[in-house]
């Protein structure tokens, strides 16, 4: 009888193989039924589209949209961004100021999209923005993204993330990040979101002068 595999072994490479491919799959069937979702909001409107339309469009059932999107707003509202804004936050040098490492985090992260990427971050930002059944699930999203904020800041400064200073810094942040995403919106993406973002931090880290 062959012994027991221990639970906390490495995986083999074949099966890692699998589960990447796994995710792959996930991760493409996912982007697609979203990009349906987006096609047919701007063809014939938020409210006038159905899942059943946006499934059949993107070839899967309607059983399928809902493993991987709970609702219809959650096609729009869902995203992968702050994983990312995450990830280019902790491989700032230790030695920046929060602010600065914030600043060159989301320069970094939303300089890394492809062309085709950013456009479906503005057509996804357009609709929260102009439904109203979106904007409630978009100011939860901005709690979760505010939650996420403090914790790196904290975790670089050393501080409580629920600490004033982090939670002031972080508002500071978000405070300056919504009227450059509503001037990419107003502006219908003419100038890069990178560059409005990073020049909103600017504005910040000189004290807000006006």
């Amino acid at each position: 009888m062959s012994s027991p595999q221990r639970a906390d072994r490495t995986p083999s490479p074949s099966e890692r193989a699998v589960t990447s491919l796994r995710e792959r799959k996930k991760a493409k069937t996912r982007r697609i039924i979203q990009e349906q979702a987006l096609r047919l909001f701007a063809e014939q409107g938020y409210d006038a589209t159905t899942v059943e339309q946006i499934a059949e469009a993107a070839e899967v059932s309607p059983s399928t949209f809902f493993r991987y999107f709970p609702t219809k707003e959650d096609v729009v509202v869902q995203d992968d961004y702050d994983p990312l804004l995450l990830e280019m936050i902790k491989v700032q040098p230790v030695g920046l100021p929060p602010l600065t490492a914030l600043r060159a985090a989301f320069r970094t992260a939303f300089e890394s999209m492809e062309a085709d990427e950013l456009d479906q971050v503005l057509a996804r930002t357009k609709l929260s923005t102009s439904v109203p059944a979106l904007r409630a699930r978009t100011v939860e999203g901005m709690f979760a993204t505010i939650d996420m904020l403090a914790g790196a800041v904290a975790e670089r400064a050393g501080r409580d993330p629920r600490s004033p200073a982090v939670r002031t810094l972080v508002g500071a942040v978000m405070g300056v990040m919504l009227p450059a995403l509503f001037t990419w919106v107003e502006q219908d993406g003419r100038t890069p979101l990178p560059a409005l973002l990073d020049e909103a931090f600017g504005y910040l880290e000189a004290g807000l002068p006006i």
